[in-house]
């Protein structure tokens, strides 16, 4: 199932859904920011804000139970409110939003939620190649559901909410990409590709089966189509041909296995289709930057207590 192949990635890439702050405000009001992580996320719980980031032309309007996810930018400014006077300087408070949403006023309070998707440099690589530089949701009933349950985990402070919190921060995340899906035209790759349907039986042999020597004609007979069309079809939605998704398919898992694992390389290499352990070796360090064991050596370097 496509689902699942989406689960396995969003496992492999350690993608996590992370609140960080949040406000209810009521009146004319601007919070204004640097960004510095790759992907920060904007929702819009109840009320309206216009957001505002370099690179996209003009402002984006942002209704209740909306979401707007920041790709690589370094900027933002949102504003919102209603009445006179000049607008009110708001900043998020950062790593504790219920301080600033307790006692808001439901009819006249704009509340806002931020937060950032964490996820490891294979996965930062793969989302950012797969989002715009603003990703724009718009309000669908799961998203805006998922939306509710959080802002009620961190405005009450109920027993366990900083446990439901990261939860439905994971929760918020998938519905928010699953929205995305739905209601934009994907760019080529990995997202595209996973919610093509002509694609799924070749997709689903790869993911099943990476370390068998899979041809294209192979692939192209499992998806019903001629190995021109498949090939044809293939690059252009996932932006790659099919053997080079594989191999990258089989880095991602070689990168978990080396992080999480004490596999020797050698039965590594031989899992994932590879004829020696050099021939892995070699094929990891053009995809990775590095040989497997100094990725695995830093990585549990960097993992380890001081």
């Amino acid at each position: 199932m496509v689902g699942d192949q989406l689960s396995e990635v969003f496992d492999l890439v350690e993608v996590r859904g992370l609140l960080s702050g949040g406000f209810a405000i009521r009146g004319p009001w601007v919070s204004r920011a640097a960004v510095g992580i790759s992907l920060k996320f904007i929702a819009v719980v109840y009320g309206r804000a216009q957001l505002v980031t370099d690179g996209i032309d003009g402002p984006i309007e942002l209704a209740a139970g909306d979401v707007a996810i920041l790709n690589d930018r370094s900027w933002l400014e949102l504003q919102g409110g209603t009445g006179d006077g000049p607008p009110r300087e708001v900043t998020p408070e950062e790593n504790d939003p219920a301080t600033r949403l307790i006692g808001i006023d439901w009819d006249t309070d704009d509340v806002i939620l931020g937060g950032h998707v964490d996820l490891n440099p294979a996965g930062r690589a793969l989302l950012l190649q797969a989002l715009p530089p603003v990703a724009h949701i718009k309000t669908a009933a799961n998203l805006r559901g998922t939306l509710h349950r959080l802002f009620e985990e961190v405005s009450t402070d109920r027993i366990g909410s900083a446990f439901a919190i990261r939860q439905y921060g994971q929760l918020l995340l998938l519905e928010v990409l699953r929205a995305y899906v739905e209601q934009t035209p994907l760019p080529s790759g990995w997202l595209r590709a996973l919610t093509d349907e002509r694609l799924r039986p070749a997709l689903t042999l790869m993911h099943t089966e990476p370390g068998r020597p899979w041809r294209l004609d192979e692939l192209a007979q499992a998806a019903t189509m001629s190995r021109t069309s498949f090939a044809e079809r293939f690059r252009t939605v996932a932006g790659m041909p099919p053997l080079t998704y594989l191999n990258h398919w089989r880095m991602l898992l070689a990168q978990r296995a080396l992080r999480d694992d004490d596999v020797r390389v050698g039965s590594l290499a031989a899992d994932l289709g590879y004829a020696s352990e050099s021939a892995f070796s070699t094929a990891f360090k053009r995809e990775v930057g590095e040989s497997p064991l100094r990725y695995r050596h830093r990585l549990r370097a960097e993992s380890s207590p001081r």
